[in-house]
């Protein structure tokens, strides 16, 4: 499953299923998909993630290990799939627009 999200003020972000779910509850949402923020509601569950997102940052730097896949690819951090829905939040919250997602299946 792909999750997409949505909003006027920025370009359109998609996300694997699980990466977006686990985004969508560290923003404090309960991760059903589809659904939607409100304008008023932006703000707040941007301050939800960025601030798991430090907490996330905090406890993989100090278990950090040379992580590596079956293709002896570096691991791609969740923070750094977040950074994309991150600005997305910030250019809504700037705007005051909603934002939306959905499943692409």
């Amino acid at each position: 499953m792909l999750v997409t999200f949505t909003c006027p003020a920025y370009a359109d972000i998609t996300l694997f299923g699980d990466v977006a779910l686990r985004l969508l509850k560290m923003m404090g949402h309960s991760g059903t998909v589809p659904s939607a923020l409100l304008a008023d509601e932006v703000p707040a569950a941007l301050a939800h993630l960025e601030a798991a997102i430090e907490a996330e940052k905090q406890s993989s730097q100090a278990t950090e290990v040379a992580a590596v896949d079956d293709d002896d690819e570096p691991a791609v951090s969740l923070t750094h799939r977040a950074l994309p829905l991150l600005e997305l939040l910030k250019a809504a919250a700037k705007d005051k627009c909603n934002v939306m997602w959905d499943s692409g299946s």
